[in-house]
C-alpha cells in the first residue's frame, strides 16, 4: 500500500493520452473570450476618457453653473450574472425638482440637460462603470430592477 502522494499520479507519458471533456475546452476557451474582451473593454474606455476627459471638465463645470446639486447622477443597475452596481450618469434633471418652481413643473429638465440628452454625451460618466468592469463598451445595457421579469 503506498503511503507517499506522489505515488498516486500519472506518470508523466501517461498525463498526455487523458482526454478534457468538452465542456472543459468550451469553458476554457470562453475565460479566453473574457479575458480578450476585458483587455478590448479597457483599451476602448482608457482611449476614450483619455480623448474626451477636457469635454466631461466643461460639461460638469456647465451643470454646476446651471444649477445646484451633484454633477453626477447615480443609479442602482443589475449587469451581467446578476451582480448589483451604481450606474453614473451627468445629472440633466434639476436636483430637488419637488421645490421648483412652475415653470420647471412639467418639464424637469435642465437647458445643459435638454442637450446632453439630445447628443447623448450625459452617458459619458458611464466608462467609469467600464473601467471598474461592471459594464461592456459594447452589447446590452444593465436594466433596472423595475423593468426585470419576476419570474
Amino acid at each position: 500500500m503506498p503511503t507517499n502522494r506522489a505515488e498516486h499520479r500519472l506518470p508523466i507519458e501517461d498525463t498526455a493520452e487523458i482526454k478534457t471533456f468538452p465542456v472543459a475546452a468550451r469553458v476554457q476557451r470562453e475565460r479566453k473570450r473574457n479575458r480578450i474582451e476585458r483587455l478590448a473593454n479597457l483599451l476602448i474606455a482608457w482611449l476614450l476618457i483619455a480623448f474626451t476627459l477636457p469635454l466631461m471638465m466643461i460639461v460638469a463645470l456647465a451643470i454646476k453653473c446651471e444649477s445646484s446639486g451633484p454633477v453626477f447622477y447615480r443609479q442602482e443597475r443589475i449587469g451581467r450574472g446578476g451582480r448589483r452596481f451604481m450606474l453614473l450618469n451627468f445629472r440633466t434633471t434639476l436636483h430637488h425638482p419637488e421645490y421648483a418652481n412652475v415653470r420647471y413643473h412639467r418639464r424637469q429638465a435642465t437647458r445643459v440637460g435638454r442637450f446632453l440628452r439630445y447628443t447623448r454625451i450625459d452617458t459619458l460618466p458611464q466608462l467609469m462603470n467600464v473601467l471598474r468592469g461592471e459594464m461592456t463598451v459594447i452589447g446590452t445595457g444593465a436594466e433596472r430592477f423595475e423593468f426585470l421579469d419576476a419570474a
